[in-house]
């Protein structure tokens, strides 16, 4: 089974191509799902509208991984009539897709995390914050910090909390790492819009 690191990015474009990545990520769940590919979520930077992506980092695993994501590495276009400005003259919006190699998160010891449990909040009722069952985790090396509370026992929601905050340290070491691929992304973006490697037509509206 082959198992890769997607990350896709708005660059420095507007609202409009942070919508796309939106669209872009729907697009490829439905895709890789057809084709036995499973996804899974590491870090999704939201945008400031509803329904918008400045970024997705997400593993993908599966036999046609690798065979797949190459096909969607580049750039890609979208044409459609912007959601947020009406009556905008343009209609084309680009996005760009990295396809990366796992990596293993460098220093990573559970040692270094400090855990502080708390009162899970949620509405009203008679066992709500009756016990302490959330777990905040902190990395002390980078300073990083998740909560978890979605589990009933504090022992689910500490396992919890270590998988989000691992999660979390990846997405950081990965954003470190493709400083230059991105930069090189940019200057493609600015440079020449027509090299994508795929296209839609489609609406954008929310």
């Amino acid at each position: 089974m082959h198992t890769k690191i997607i990350q896709l990015t708005s660059g420095k474009g507007p609202e409009e191509c942070e919508r796309v990545v939106y669209l872009v990520f729907e697009e490829i769940q439905k895709q890789a799902k057809a084709q036995g590919i499973v996804l899974e979520l590491i870090e999704a930077i939201v945008g400031k509208q509803r329904k918008t992506y400045l970024s997705v980092l997400f593993y993908a695993r599966g036999e046609n991984a690798s065979f797949f994501f190459n096909e969607w590495k580049g750039t890609v276009q979208w044409i459609g009539e912007s959601p947020f400005r009406k009556n905008h003259k343009r209609k084309n919006w680009f996005v760009g897709i990295s396809v990366y190699e796992p990596i293993v998160v460098s220093g990573w010891k559970e040692t270094d995390i400090v855990f502080q449990s708390t009162r899970a909040s949620g509405p009203g009722g008679q066992h709500v914050n009756k016990v302490e069952s959330a777990v905040r985790a902190t990395h002390l090396p980078t300073g990083i910090s998740v909560l978890a509370s979605t589990e009933r026992s504090q022992q689910l929601n500490k396992k919890l909390a270590i998988d989000r905050l691992y999660k979390h340290v990846l997405a950081k070491q990965i954003e470190a790492q493709t400083v230059q691929q991105k930069r090189q992304w940019l200057e493609h973006h600015d440079l020449e819009r027509g090299g994508a490697v795929k296209s839609f037509r489609a609406t954008m509206h929310v």
